[in-house]
């Protein structure tokens, strides 16, 4: 085709017309050619002219490939480049184990309400995911996933965020949204897919979703978030919204195509974005040593253009302080940015999963005893923010509002039989009318089959 267009200037220009805006027609600087920026000049800076393609006639050919892209230097010498390097990307840190905080460490100030409130959606976050947990236990409910071992992770990031941007989960982000004002009723009311669900209890448990807070649905689907959060970022661009979209994933969707086609997407674009991955040691029963070779994923970033930074997930404090500063980036210089949290699943995969057939109790108990939450306090707790006799009242108090919200969810009743079939077509096809008309002969004949809070 390259072949065919270069014979007809006419059929080049018109092509050059049409798709100018692409960087394979730009010069390239010290920075990717940036596609939204060309779309607001009045007057598109097309190459209509053989000689407008920029080659540098003046440099030494046996130096240099003046290639598109940039130039190129000549080696003389064959050398592969390394697999890897000789030391672990660095992993960022601001408080220690005991919640002190290290010296000479540079963070964002975390005030005293704010650092409060982080403190305490952690609290409820693991107190929500114990009592959940439970009820699947005991056949309350068909599913549930904690986030044992990655509250910061989700509090954190979400406090660095504003009620703007917006989030694209995975499905392991419930104190994100617990943060950003879910309340108990609207979670249990999801979990049990009664009539209060935003959804009508047509999704999986803990597949939240919410337009006002600008939470995207929970897809199972590995991945499939990530270019379309490219997509949602590329829109703010083009709107010139101060604001920036966050999409959380786990080490084991960096397996998928998706993410590779994402970090491209969004480099190219140039989309402000923020690919936060949680990398918790495990995708289901995969440990990272089998799901790539690559030092995490942090470094895979540069191979596409993207900055990244690689912070601890159990320490609070840098997970905000590496958010805010990746938010800022993202928004300001209009560029994609990889944070990789490094906190370990102590909890398993999810409800069905029975994660001592393939990790120790050893391990498990290990991480179980660096627990984020118990860092974040010991640190409130130095500052004269928060004491062992509020620990117990809170912790008292939010347990039981659990405990009535879930109450309450069991006893409303579902959503109408109805709704199964609307919220899709304008107007129903005929073949969901043939659908709802079978489902209702067969209730008619077994009506003691069929429970009785759904309203028909």
């Amino acid at each position: 085709m390259a072949i065919w267009i270069s014979r007809s200037r006419r059929i080049f220009n018109h092509f050059v017309q049409r798709a100018c805006p692409l960087s394979l027609l730009h010069p390239r600087g010290s920075r990717p050619f940036s596609y939204f920026e060309s779309k607001q000049l009045q007057e598109p800076q097309c190459y209509h002219e053989e000689e407008d393609y920029h080659v540098d006639f003046k440099h030494d050919e046996n130096q240099a490939m003046d290639f598109p892209g940039g130039k190129i230097p000549f080696v003389s010498q064959m050398k592969f480049i390394s697999e890897s390097s000789e030391t672990r990307l660095a992993c960022y840190r601001v408080l220690d184990n005991n919640g002190t905080p290290i010296p000479g460490s540079v963070f964002e100030q975390v005030m005293q309400d704010l650092a409060v409130k982080m403190y305490s959606t952690m609290v409820t976050l693991q107190i929500m995911d114990s009592i959940f947990d439970e009820a699947k236990k005991q056949g309350r409910l068909s599913f549930y996933m904690t986030s044992v071992g990655e509250e910061a992770i989700n509090i954190a990031s979400a406090a660095a965020l504003t009620p703007d941007d917006i989030v694209l989960p995975q499905y392991r982000e419930t104190g994100v949204l617990l943060w950003r004002g879910f309340t108990l009723e609207e979670f249990t009311s999801q979990l049990l897919g009664n009539k209060g669900d935003n959804g009508k209890g047509r999704q999986m448990p803990i597949h939240y979703g919410s337009n006002k807070l600008n939470y995207f649905t929970v897809s199972s689907t590995i991945a499939t978030q990530l270019p379309q959060a490219v997509g949602v970022a590329y829109a703010l661009k083009m709107d010139k919204k101060e604001a920036c979209v966050v999409t959380y994933f786990g080490d084991g969707t960096t397996s998928e195509g998706d993410f590779h086609a994402a970090l491209n997407f969004a480099a190219v674009l140039e989309a402000p974005i923020i690919f936060l991955c949680r990398n918790n040691g495990w995708a289901i029963s995969t440990p990272v040593a089998e799901q790539f070779r690559s030092d995490g994923v942090a470094i895979k970033g540069q191979a596409y253009g993207v900055r990244s930074i690689r912070v601890d997930g159990n320490d609070a404090l840098a997970v905000y302080s590496a958010i805010r500063a990746a938010r800022e980036m993202a928004i300001k210089e209009q560029r994609p940015i990889i944070v990789e949290a490094m906190a370990y699943r102590v909890g398993d995969h999810a409800s069905p999963d029975d994660s001592t057939k393939y990790r120790s109790r050893e391990e498990i108990e290990y991480w179980r005893r660096r627990c984020s939450v118990a860092r974040f306090r010991k640190w409130i707790q130095k500052n004269g923010w928060w004491s062992d006799e509020e620990e117990l009242e809170f912790r008292g108090n939010t347990k039981e509002q659990v405990l009535q919200a879930l109450e309450r969810a069991e006893e409303t009743e579902k959503p109408p039989l109805a709704d199964l079939f609307t919220d899709v077509y304008d107007q129903i096809p005929l073949h969901l009318q043939e659908q709802e008309r079978y489902i209702r002969d067969a209730i008619n004949k077994r009506p003691n089959e069929y429970p009785t809070n759904i309203p028909l």
